[in-house]
C-alpha cells in the first residue's frame, strides 16, 4: 500500500485512445531518467464528464494530457487557464496545483517549430481542416506568423469554406493545408478530407496533425503532386516535451 501511494501518475485523456503517442512516448522517457515510481495509462472516456470520478478517486495523479475530443470540453473541470490557452480556447495539457487543475496549450509550440522550416514567403494564406480543438491551436500559430487563415467545414459557419466551395481559385490562393481532421488516422489509412487534389502543386505545403500512418492518404495525394509533406509526430514530441517542463515547474 505504502509503495502504491509513492507511484506519481499522469495520463493522456480521450476518447478511443487505446494506441497513444503520449503513453509510449512518456513510458520511455520515464524509463530513461530511471523513474521508476513514474507511470503513464490512458484515460479513455466515452464522455468528458468520467473526469469527475477519476479525480475523486486518484489523489496520486500530477498531470493530464488532453486529445481528441475533449480539448475544450475539459475547461469547465479547471479553475485556471494559462494565457495562451485562454486565447486558444483549448486545452491539452493540465497541471494540478494547490487550487485545482490549470490548462495549458503546447500543441501550438508544437506546431509553430514543426511547420515554420517548410514555409516562405510565398505562403501568406492558409486553410485549416476541421474546427475541433486542435484547429484553434494551428489558428493561433497562423496569426502569430502573419498568415490568412480560412477554416474548411463540412458544416461552414460564415468565413468559413465547405469543402464543396473548394476550386482551383482557392487552391492557388490557399497553398498552406492543414488537417486538423481524424481522417485517415489508422486503421482507416484510404480515408482523406475530400479535397480537389488535382489543383496542388510545388507550391503546397500539406501537414497532416496524424501520425499513424506516417504518410496519411493526404499527405501521399500532396507528395503526388509535388507539395511538401509533414505528419504530425514532430508536434506531438515538442508538445509533449512542453507539457514535461509544464509538469515540474
Amino acid at each position: 500500500m505504502g509503495k502504491e501511494n509513492k507511484i506519481v501518475r499522469f495520463g493522456l485523456i480521450g476518447k478511443n485512445i487505446e494506441y497513444s503517442f503520449s503513453r509510449v512516448h512518456f513510458t520511455k522517457k520515464f524509463k530513461d531518467l530511471s523513474l521508476d515510481n513514474y507511470s503513464y495509462e490512458n484515460f479513455d472516456f466515452q464522455d468528458i464528464a468520467e473526469l469527475s470520478e477519476i479525480l475523486k478517486n486518484n489523489k496520486n495523479i500530477k498531470g493530464f494530457n488532453v486529445t481528441i475530443p475533449y480539448k475544450e470540453a475539459v475547461i469547465p473541470f479547471l479553475v485556471e487557464l494559462d494565457a495562451t490557452a485562454k486565447e486558444i480556447g483549448a486545452v491539452n495539457t493540465i497541471k494540478f496545483t494547490e487550487k485545482g487543475l490549470k490548462g495549458y496549450n503546447t500543441d501550438y509550440y508544437g506546431f509553430q517549430k514543426s511547420i515554420e522550416p517548410l514555409l516562405d514567403n510565398s505562403h501568406t494564406h492558409a486553410l485549416i481542416l476541421g474546427t475541433g480543438g486542435a484547429s484553434k491551436a494551428v489558428a493561433y500559430v497562423f496569426k502569430l506568423l502573419g498568415i490568412a487563415y480560412t477554416f474548411v467545414s463540412r458544416n461552414a459557419k460564415e468565413n468559413q469554406f465547405r469543402y464543396l466551395d473548394l476550386n482551383e481559385e482557392i487552391l492557388t490562393k490557399y497553398t498552406v493545408i492543414v488537417n486538423c481532421t481524424p481522417l485517415g488516422t489508422f486503421p482507416e489509412i484510404e480515408n482523406k478530407p475530400d479535397l480537389p487534389y488535382q489543383f496542388i502543386n510545388s507550391k503546397h505545403v500539406l501537414f497532416d496533425l496524424i501520425y499513424n500512418p506516417e504518410k496519411t492518404a493526404f499527405l501521399l495525394a500532396g507528395k503526388a503532386q509535388g507539395a511538401q509533406v509533414k505528419n504530425g509526430e514532430k508536434m506531438l514530441e515538442l508538445q509533449a516535451e512542453k507539457a514535461w517542463e509544464i509538469w515540474n515547474s
